[in-house]
């Protein structure tokens, strides 16, 4: 009598079985790794911006915050550290755009793999955004 489910082919079938179960444990841990990496990228915040004077922080750099944090964050790093998109943090946003027009219309147009953002931003945030990697971005 042989086992169950094991006939003259019984070798070749239970190896086909172990490279699928190998091959599915294998598609899973990629797959969690991704996710976990994915995760990584998406944690944090983006730093918060400073108080002034008055002792309340200057609302257009919040409008900055909020748009980077929902926009930008995902491709430069919520601390503007880079990722999929270059480093902006530490100055480097200045050096790559010492003119912040230049920077704007790059945010506004795209660019190679830096998508445009002049159909999804208001004028307004388009400027914020600009100063909050500038102004605070670029000092962290």
């Amino acid at each position: 009598m042989r086992p169950c489910g094991v006939h003259s082919h019984g070798v070749s079938i239970v190896v086909d079985v172990r490279s699928a179960t190998l091959a599915s444990v294998l598609v899973r841990i990629v797959l969690l790794v991704a996710f976990v990496l994915a995760l990584g990228a998406c944690a944090g915040e983006s730093p918060e911006v400073p108080l002034g004077p008055d002792g309340t922080p200057d609302p257009a750099l919040t409008m900055g915050r909020d748009v980077y944090s929902r926009r930008c964050a995902n491709c430069h790093g919520a601390g503007g550290g880079g990722g999929t998109g270059p480093k902006l943090s530490d100055g480097q946003v200045i050096i790559a755009y010492p003119d912040p027009a230049d920077q704007r219309l790059l945010i506004a147009n795209g660019r190679n793999a830096m998508p445009s953002f002049s159909g999804s931003l208001s004028s307004a945030e388009l400027d914020a955004v600009v100063r909050y990697t500038r102004e605070v971005l670029s000092q962290s």
